[in-house]
C-alpha cells in the first residue's frame, strides 16, 4: 500500500523526490494522529435529563465510562439521576427549565466531580455555542462540534449563508435575526405569505410560528419570541418564506477530528404536528434515488466545509417538484437517532463518545462504503399529549404502565413507570418506541402490534392517534407530506381506551374514602352474604307466551290469553316491587343472576314487569347504569317470557310532556330493544294523552295495555266522582282505540273484594273478548282476597310479586296466590317449590338493599290507605322521608295532610306524577303547619310549590271534573294556562341535532339508545356519562361492593365481560395528603395498584381553585395544566368571541385561550404566575 501510495503522488503531479518525501510524511501523519491525540474518557456527565440522558448512560458503561447526572429541584424523583452512577442538583431556586441552562453549576458540578466530558443531548444547551466554550475553557471535553462550529450551525442566518457558499439550495429568507416585527412585515411584502418564524438559537418546534395572514403577524411573532427565548436562552428569530405541502427530509452525518465526514443515509420526519416531529422513518420511503444521493452529497459538503466533527443532522424539505432546500443543521443528537441506529448497525452515541475522545471514523470501522440500510425502522414519540384536545399536555401521576414489547421493538424512556408523575415543566415525551423490519409494511404491522399492547391509566397519551396514523392507507403505500395530520382529520376519530379495571379501582377507593356514591335513606349496611342462586337445567328454556307473540303478533298473543285456560300472573319482582319496598335501587347485577332460573322454571308467566317508570332515571341516576343495556341483558337471558314496561301516556318514561315524535320514537328503540308490553297510563287518567301513548306503542309494533288507574270505591255509593260508570266509559274509548289488551291499574291497593267483583264482572260483561289485567298493591294486607275475586269475576292476568318481595307496599305474594289457585279453575300452572327456590334467592339478595329495605322504618302495611289512597311506591317514599326529617312520629299527620291535599286539588287519580303533586303540597301543609281552610282562605299570597302551580297551569292534563275553583285563579292569578293536551303544542324533538351535540360532548359511541335516554332526561344523562368516564362499568360489581366498597385485605373477583376476570384484593387506605387526597392501594391480577382519591369530607376545609364548570356558559376553564404567562383582559372589560384573554405555557409549549363568546369579563381568577390544573377557572363572562 504504501509503495502503492508513493507512485500515485507521483504520477499524479509528476512530483520530485522532495514532493514525493512530503507526501509520504503527511500520509504517515494523518494515520497515526488518532493514537497519538487520543484522550481518553473516564467519566461522562450528561447535562440534561429523562430518556436522552439515559441513552448516553447506558452507551458509556458499555464503553466501561462512569456516568454524572444533573437534576433540578423538580426532578428529584426522575429515573434518569438514578440510573447514573452519580447525581447532583444543579440551579437550586431556579425555575424548573432555567436550572438546565445554568452553565455556571453544570461545570462547577462537572469540575468538582473530575469529569472529563459533557454530553448536552438534546434540547437545553446542547446547541448553545457558549456553553461548548465553558466546557473547552475549563478543560472538560464538549461531546458534540467546536464552539465555532456550534455557533456557525446554531445561528441559522449564518448557517443559512455557509450553506449557500457550499452550493446547496435554500429557501428565501432572511440573511440575520430579524430586529422586530416592522422586518417581518417588510418580509412579508417582498415575499407574500404564508412565511414563517424560526429561533434564531434552537429547534424542535419550539418558537416557531406559520403566520397565513397579516392580522396573525403580530400575535404570532410574540408567541414565537417568547417561546424561543424560555427554551433556548435567545428569543432570536428569523423569517423565512414557507414552503407548502414539502416532506421533511434529513441526513444523519458524522465526522471526526481529522475531516472525515460520512453520512448516515436519511430520515423522513414529514408526519408533524406543531412543527414537531411525531413519526419517523429511516431510510426515507419511496424516495427518488438521484434525489437521495444529492441529498447526501450536499449534506457532507457542507459539512466539509465547516469541518464538522461529531454527529449532526442536515434538514432539508422537499417540494412536491421533488426540489429540496436547506433549512438548518442540528449540531447535536436528534430524537430520531435511534432509527438511523436500527438501519445502519452503528451506534451514534458510542461514535460520538469515541470522536470526542479523538478516535477517527476509519479506526471506528466507520467508511462511507460500509455504511450499508438493512431494512425498515420506524419511530414514534409516545407523548402525554391528548390529540383530542390539539395535543395539548397533560399531567399526573402514571397510575399504570404496561409497554408493548417482542421482536423487532426498541423502547427508549425515562418517566414511564407505574407512580411516575408528569410535571408540566418539562417536554411531554413519555417513551420513544422504534420498530425495525425487512421494509415498511412489516416495522409498521410490528409498531401496531406494539402500540396495542401498550395500557398507560392515569395520563393522557397520543397512542391512540398514532394508531390511527399506522392503519392509515397513505402512510403505508405512500409518500407523506408536513400537511398530513392536517390532512387527514379523521386520525383525530380517537377510539376511546376502555380502561375499565383502573376506573373501577378509582370507584372502589372512592366509595372506600368517602362511602356510597347513591343517596342512602337509612343508616344500615348491605349483607356480607351473597344470595345462592337455585340449581338451572341445561339447555334451551321451554317455550313461553313470548313465543306465541313473536309468531302470532300482539292480536294474536291477545287472543292466546284470552283463551288460556286457568289465571295468569305478572310478575312485578323485576320492578314495581322493588321500587315499592326498597326504593328501586336493585340493580342488573342481582336481576341477571336470578333470570336463567325465571326463564326455565316460569314459562307460562303472562310477562314479567321489569323496565319503565321509575327504574329508567333511577337506574342512571342512583345505580350508575344503563336502563337499555339492562333491557338488553335481561331479553338475552329470558327469551321465552314477554317483557312488560310501564308508560305513562303522552310523559314516556318522565314527569314531564314531551313533544309527540320523541314519544313514537321512545317506544319503537324500546321495541327494537326486547320490549313487548307497554302497558299505557296517564296520571289523571286524560284522554287525550293516554291516546297518544297507545297509538306510539301500536306504531312500534308492540301489544298495547291501556291502563285505567283507579281511584276511589266503586262499591261506595257515597263516593260517586269516580263511579262505575266513569270507569265503564273510560274503558269503552280504550277499547275503540284499539287496546289489545284492557288492564286496572290500582297503584295505591284500594280495590276490595267486592268493589273487585263489581268493577271487573263489568268490565268482563261489557268487553268479553278483551283480556283484562288487574295490578294493585298490598298496603291494607287484602291484595290476596282482592285478586282472588278479581280472577272469580272474569280477569285474566293479575300481578303478584315473589313472596320475599311481596306484602306491604308491594304485590301480593306469588306464593299465596299459586297455592290459593291451585287445583281450581284458576291453576296457574306454576311449581310452588319453584316459587319458594325463588323467593329465598330474593329473600337473601333483599339483605343486600338493607339500606334502602322500608322495613327499617315501616313494620306492616296499614288499612287507613284506603282513606288517604296513597299510592304503594309514594307510600314508602314519604315514610322514609318523614324519618329522614325527624318526622317519623307524626306519620300519621303527614297522611292526614295527603288526604287534605287531595281534597284542594279536586280529588285525583294519584299516579306518578299526579301523586307526587299532592305529596308535595302535602309536604308543603306539614312544613308550614297549614290546616286546609287556611291554604284554601290564602291561596293568592301562599308560595305553593312550583309542580302545583304548574298542574294548575294544566302542564299535566285536564282532570276529571276539571280544576277545583276559586283555588285554581287565586293560585294563579294572572299565570298562562294550557287548554287541552300539554304535549300537543311542542315542537318536534330534533333527534339528528340531539345525537350531534352528544358526539360532540362524549365521542362517536353515541347509540341510538343513549340518544333517548338524553332526550327523556338530559342532565341525569349528562352526569351519568361523566360518572362512567371517571369509574368505568360499576354494574359489573356485586352490589355489596357496589354499595359499601370492599374491607382491607379482602380478596374479589370482578367479571367484565365473559373471559375476563379482574382478580382484586384491596390492601390499604392511605393518610390525607396536602392536596386533600388519600391513596388506596389495591392488588390487581397480582400486580401493585393504587389511585388517589379526594377526601371529599377533609376537601372542604381545604381551599382549592375552583373548577370551571362546563355547564356554565361563560365560565372559561384552564384547557391544559400550566402556568398562566400573561392575562390580557381585566374585570369590566367588553370582549368578542375569540379575542385572547391569557397565555399558558406548559411543557415549553404556549397556548392563547380565546373567549369562547362576546361578552362582559365578570371575574379574573388568576394572575400572571398562577400556576393551574386542568379545567382550573381561569375567568367569567356575562354576556
Amino acid at each position: 500500500m504504501h509503495n502503492t501510495m508513493m507512485r500515485y503522488v507521483a504520477v499524479r503531479g509528476g512530483l520530485g523526490l522532495l514532493a514525493v518525501r512530503r507526501a509520504c510524511l503527511l500520509y504517515r501523519f494523518a494515520h497515526s494522529a488518532p493514537q497519538s491525540h487520543h484522550r481518553p474518557i473516564k467519566k461522562v456527565m450528561v447535562a440534561n435529563r429523562g430518556e436522552i440522558a439515559i441513552r448516553v448512560f447506558r452507551a458509556c458503561t458499555e464503553l466501561g465510562i462512569r456516568t454524572v447526572a444533573v437534576y433540578s429541584e423538580q426532578d428529584t424523583g426522575q429515573m434518569h439521576r438514578q440510573k447514573a452512577d452519580e447525581a447532583y442538583l444543579i440551579g437550586k431556586g431556579l425555575a424548573p427549565v432555567a436550572a438546565y441552562l445554568h452553565i455556571p453549576d453544570i461545570i462547577k458540578v462537572a469540575k468538582d466531580n473530575n469529569v472529563d466530558a459533557i454530553h448536552p443531548g438534546y434540547g437545553f444547551l446542547s446547541e448553545r455555542s457558549d456553553f461548548a466554550q465553558a466546557c473547552v475553557d475549563a478543560d472538560v471535553m464538549f461531546v458534540g462540534p467546536t464552539p465555532e462550529t456550534v455557533r456557525k450551525m446554531g445561528d441559522k442566518v449564518e448557517a443559512r449563508s455557509l450553506a449557500i457558499s457550499a452550493g446547496v439550495p435554500v429557501v428565501p429568507g432572511t440573511d440575520s435575526p430579524i430586529s422586530g416585527l416592522q422586518e417581518a412585515h417588510a418580509f412579508a411584502q417582498t415575499y407574500g405569505f404564508p412565511i414563517i418564524f424560526k429561533a434564531a438559537y434552537g429547534g424542535g418546534g419550539r418558537g416557531m410560528r406559520v403566520v397565513r395572514e397579516y392580522e396573525e403577524l403580530e400575535e404570532n411573532y410574540q408567541r414565537a419570541y417568547s417561546e424561543a427565548l424560555t427554551a433556548f436562552g435567545n428569543g432570536a428569530l428569523f423569517v423565512e418564506k414557507f414552503i407548502e405541502k414539502p416532506r421533511h427530509i434529513e441526513v444523519q452525518i458524522l465526522g471526526d477530528k481529522y475531516g472525515n465526514v460520512i453520512h448516515l443515509y436519511e430520515r423522513d420526519c414529514s408526519i408533524q404536528r406543531r412543527h414537531q416531529k411525531v413519526v419517523e422513518i429511516a431510510p426515507g420511503f419511496q424516495l427518488d434515488p438521484q434525489l437521495r444521493n444529492r441529498l447526501h452529497s450536499d449534506a457532507v459538503n457542507l459539512a466539509k466545509m465547516v469541518g464538522y466533527e461529531n454527529a449532526g443532522t442536515v434538514e432539508f424539505l422537499v417540494d412536491k417538484h421533488g426540489k429540496h432546500y436547506f433549512i438548518e443543521v442540528n449540531s447535536r443528537l436528534q430524537v430520531e437517532h435511534t432509527v438511523t441506529e436500527e438501519i445502519t448497525d452503528v451506534d451514534l452515541v458510542h461514535a460520538q463518545l469515541n470522536v470526542c475522545a479523538g478516535r477517527s471514523l476509519p479506526e471506528l470501522g466507520l467508511r462511507q462504503d460500509k455504511i450499508r440500510v438493512n431494512g425498515c425502522a420506524i419511530q414514534c414519540r409516545v407523548t402525554t399529549e391528548d390529540p383530542s384536545r390539539g395535543f395539548q399536555p397533560d399531567t399526573g401521576r402514571i397510575e399504570v404502565f404496561r409497554s408493548g414489547e417482542g421482536m423487532g421493538i426498541r423502547l427508549d424512556s425515562a418517566s414511564a413507570f407505574q407512580g411516575a408523575v408528569i410535571s408540566p415543566h418539562y417536554d411531554s415525551l413519555l417513551v420513544k418506541v422504534i420498530a425495525s423490519g425487512k421494509d415498511l409494511s412489516t416495522a409498521a404491522s410490528k409498531m401496531s402490534r406494539a402500540l396495542a399492547e401498550f395500557r398507560v391509566r392515569g395520563v393522557k397519551t397520543n397512542i391512540p392517534f398514532l394508531q390511527n396514523v399506522f392503519s392509515n392507507h397513505q402512510f403505508l403505500h405512500s409518500t407523506v407530506d408536513t400537511q398530513f395530520i392536517d390532512e387527514n382529520q379523521e386520525l383525530f376519530n380517537l377510539k376511546p381506551t376502555q380502561n375499565r379495571a383502573q376506573k373501577l379501582l378509582h370507584y372502589l377507593g372512592h366509595v372506600m374514602v368517602n362511602g356510597p356514591t347513591t343517596p342512602i335513606p337509612v343508616k344500615a349496611k348491605p349483607s356480607s352474604i351473597d344470595p345462592v342462586i337455585p340449581p338451572v337445567t341445561m339447555g334451551d328454556p321451554p317455550v313461553g307466551f313470548r313465543d306465541i307473540l313473536l309468531r302470532d303478533g300482539p292480536e294474536g298473543f291477545a287472543k292466546a290469553v284470552r283463551d288460556h285456560q286457568g289465571l295468569l300472573l305478572m310478575d312485578t319482582t323485576f320492578r314495581d316491587a322493588h321500587q315499592s319496598l326498597l326504593a328501586t335501587r336493585v340493580r342488573t347485577h342481582d336481576l341477571k343472576r336470578i333470570s336463567p332460573f325465571v326463564s326455565h322454571n316460569f314459562n307460562n308467566l303472562f310477562s314479567l314487569e321489569n323496565w319503565g317508570g321509575a327504574t329508567f332515571d333511577v337506574a342512571m341516576r342512583f345505580l350508575s347504569e344503563c336502563p337499555w343495556k339492562r333491557l338488553q341483558e335481561l331479553r338475552a337471558l329470558i327469551p321465552n317470557v314477554p317483557f312488560q314496561m310501564l308508560l305513562r301516556g303522552a310523559n314516556a318514561v318522565g314527569y314531564t310532556n314531551y313533544p309527540d315524535n320523541a314519544v313514537f320514537k321512545f317506544c319503537e328503540v324500546a321495541k327494537e330493544n326486547g320490549m313487548d308490553v307497554f302497558r299505557v297510563f296517564d296520571s289523571l287518567n286524560y284522554l287525550p294523552n293516554m291516546l297518544l301513548g297507545m297509538e306510539a306503542a301500536g306504531s312500534a309494533g308492540g301489544v298495547v295495555e291501556a291502563a285505567i288507574s283507579y281511584t276511589g270505591d266503586v262499591s261506595d255509593p257515597a263516593r260517586q266522582k269516580y263511579s262505575l260508570g266513569y270507569y265503564l266509559e273510560l274503558a269503552e274509548e280504550l277499547v275503540k282505540a284499539g287496546t289489545h289488551i284492557l288492564c286496572i291499574k290500582d297503584m295505591a291497593g284500594l280495590l276490595k273484594p267486592e268493589s273487585s267483583k263489581l268493577l271487573i264482572g263489568a268490565l268482563r260483561d261489557r268487553f268479553p273478548h278483551v283480556p283484562i289485567h288487574v295490578h294493585t298493591h298490598d298496603t291494607a294486607g287484602a291484595g290476596v282476597a282482592a285478586m282472588l275475586a278479581c280472577a272469580e269475576a272474569g280477569a285474566d292476568v293479575v300481578d303478584v310479586a315473589v313472596d320475599s318481595m311481596a306484602g306491604m307496599t308491594s304485590q301480593p305474594s306469588m306464593g299465596a296466590m299459586v297455592a290459593c289457585a291451585k287445583g281450581t279453575k284458576m291453576d296457574t300452572g306454576i311449581a310452588l317449590e319453584k316459587v319458594f327456590d325463588y323467593s329465598e334467592y330474593w329473600e337473601v339478595a333483599r339483605g343486600l338493599y338493607a339500606p334502602f329495605d322500608c322495613t327499617a322504618t315501616m313494620k306492616s302495611g296499614n288499612a287507613d290507605v284506603y282513606e288517604n289512597e296513597i299510592p304503594g311506591g309514594q307510600y314508602t317514599n314519604l315514610h322514609f322521608q318523614a324519618h329522614s326529617m325527624g318526622l317519623g312520629n307524626k306519620f300519621k299527620e303527614v297522611k292526614k295532610a295527603y288526604t287534605e291535599a287531595n281534597k284542594l286539588l279536586g280529588d285525583l287519580i294519584k299516579v306518578t306524577p299526579s301523586s307526587k303533586i299532592v305529596g308535595d303540597l302535602a309536604q308543603f301543609m306539614v312544613q308550614n303547619n297549614l290546616s286546609r281552610a287556611e291554604v284554601e282562605e290564602r291561596a293568592d299570597e301562599l308560595s305553593f310549590p312550583l309542580s302545583v302551580v304548574e298542574f294548575l297551569q294544566g302542564y299535566v292534563g285536564i282532570p276529571h271534573g276539571g280544576f277545583p275553583e276559586p283555588f285554581r285563579s287565586k293560585v294563579l292569578k294572572s299565570l298562562p294556562r294550557i287548554e287541552g293536551r300539554p304535549g300537543a303544542s311542542l315542537p318536534p324533538m330534533d333527534f339528528k341535532s340531539l345525537e350531534e351535540g352528544l358526539r360532540a360532548a362524549h365521542g362517536d359511541d353515541i347509540t341510538p339508545e343513549d340518544v333517548m335516554s338524553a332526550a327523556m332526561y338530559p342532565k341525569v344523562f349528562q352526569e351519568f356519562k361523566e360518572f362512567t368516564a371517571n369509574f368505568g362499568p360499576v354494574d359489573c360489581l356485586s352490589t355489596r361492593l357496589f354499595l359499601d366498597g370492599p374491607k382491607i385485605a379482602e380478596e374479589f373477583e370482578v367479571e367484565l365481560e365473559r373471559g375476563k376476570i379482574l382478580h382484586i384484593k384491596a390492601l390499604a387506605l392511605g393518610d390525607l395528603n396536602k392536596a386533600g387526597q388519600r391513596e388506596v392501594f389495591f392488588e390487581l391480577n397480582g400486580q401493585l395498584r393504587s389511585v388517589l382519591v379526594k377526601d371529599t369530607v377533609a376537601m372542604k376545609e381545604m381551599k382549592f381553585h375552583p373548577k370551571a364548570q362546563k355547564s356554565i356558559k361563560g365560565q372559561v376553564g384552564a384547557p391544559m395544566p400550566g402556568k398562566v404567562l400573561e392575562v390580557k383582559v381585566a374585570v369590566g372589560d367588553k370582549v368578542e368571541k375569540g379575542q385572547p384573554l391569557c397565555v399558558l405555557s406548559a411543557m415549553k409549549m404556549e397556548m392563547v385561550v380565546n373567549s369562547p363568546l362576546s361578552g362582559t369579563i365578570k371575574a379574573v381568577h388568576v394572575v400572571a404566575d398562577s400556576t393551574l390544573e386542568g379545567d382550573d377557572l381561569i375567568l367569567e363572562i356575562e354576556e
